[in-house]
């Protein structure tokens, strides 16, 4: 099912501890907030709208940054008023599904959306809840009375509605008032809110400590996947080729429906390659007229935004260029450089080699050139 999403990240997170807003603190080498968006869109998210303070709309460029079907907008004094600006930005169609997301709860994943989507076929809103297990106490420094936890859950989000009946119980919510989540508002509006299994990896990062189990909790979430990708092509009429995104001059040109450059095509490959996601042929097929003379940096390009869309991220990548001519070495940092900048990676995590093959084969004949790359791709399980 299609459905939209709200994330909200807006808020200052002062329980945190000195630093950052948390949904901008790294865990696992990337903000916060990116976790939750990636978990989103990898869950079949059809667009989402971050909302941030005004002046973290450039941050959130940054730390989404290669990630496509999102956009962000400013939120307000209040969470609820942050989460009405999200709703308002969003166009999704009057019964669409929209999911409203703390960004502080980075570890969401499909499993959690299908079973709030679900839930909505017979509900006004859904929401994920846990039993409350432990005892609980009233009182203010010593003890008043002991409160029985029957009945009683804790929510989570993402929390599932439609969009048009949670704008409506929105506009009705008494002025002044703060709701502690956007479920008590479609309850008070008389929408019935149905309760699916929650689950503990769902956390809020609220206290200092909460960050030190996330950091630990990240890493056993993720998966490295390989991709290799090989591409060749003849040599023809010209006075120069592109390798690796990097014009060099040259007696002749390589023949290809783009701009038949090797380097970016087995890269490609290799990226599309690590997350099962077919070829460069299925993407950007030859008898398509548009990508005659395409250069091939929007090829890769594209087979990034697939692993971003997946919640994954590139971790290195080596390029073996096997030719006779040109030489290689003299541009060699050029398309590291090059690469680094298509892939969002630093240049130390990019590789270009070259070899020959000693006169043997097409390559050896000076007929054709070849490229072959490999990849690492870190990716949610």
């Amino acid at each position: 099912m299609s459905f939209s999403a709200v994330v909200v990240a807006a808020g200052e997170g002062l329980r945190a501890g000195p630093g950052e807003p948390k949904a901008w603190r790294l865990l696992g080498g990337k903000p916060i907030v990116r976790w939750s968006v990636e978990g989103l869109l990898a869950a079949g998210a059809r667009d989402i709208v971050v909302v941030v303070a005004r002046d973290r709309l450039a941050a959130a460029d940054e730390a989404l940054a290669g990630l496509e079907g999102w956009k962000a907008v400013t939120g307000g004094r209040t969470r609820a008023e942050s989460v009405q600006a999200g709703l308002a930005a969003i166009g999704a169609k009057a019964a669409q599904p929209v999911l409203i997301h703390d960004a502080a709860r980075p570890f969401v994943t499909r499993a959690h959306v299908d079973r709030l989507l679900a839930a909505l076929d017979l509900a006004d809103g859904a929401i994920p809840t846990l039993p409350v297990p432990d005892t609980l106490k009233r009182g203010e420094g010593v003890v008043d009375e002991t409160v029985s936890r029957d009945g009683l859950w804790r929510a989570q989000t993402p929390q599932a509605f439609r969009s048009d009946m949670l704008k409506a119980a929105y506009r009705g919510w008494p002025a002044g008032e703060e709701p502690t989540d956007d479920a008590s508002v479609m309850e008070r509006a008389g929408g019935h809110v149905a309760m699916v299994p929650g689950d503990p990896m769902l956390m809020k990062l609220t206290w200092p400590e909460d960050f030190m189990l996330a950091e630990q909790l990240s890493a056993g979430r993720r998966i490295v996947r390989m991709g290799q990708g090989i591409d060749a092509h003849r040599f023809g009429p010209g006075d120069g080729v592109w390798l690796c995104g990097v014009r060099i001059p040259h007696d002749r040109g390589l023949i290809g429906h783009s701009d038949a450059d090797c380097g970016l095509h087995a890269l490609t490959d290799a990226v599309l390659g690590a997350i099962a996601d077919g070829d460069i042929g299925e993407h950007f097929p030859p008898s398509d007229p548009q990508w005659k003379g395409a250069s091939s940096d929007r090829f890769l390009r594209h087979a990034v935004s697939r692993v971003a869309a997946r919640g994954g991220r590139l971790l290195n990548a080596d390029v073996t260029l096997i030719c006779e001519r040109p030489k290689i070495r003299p541009h060699r940092d050029a398309m590291r450089e090059r690469i680094a900048e298509l892939l969002g990676l630093p240049v130390d995590r990019v590789s270009v080699k070259a070899t020959t093959t000693e006169g043997m084969g097409f390559t050896g004949r000076e007929e054709g050139l070849m490229a072959q790359a490999v990849v690492a791709v870190e990716t949610p399980l």
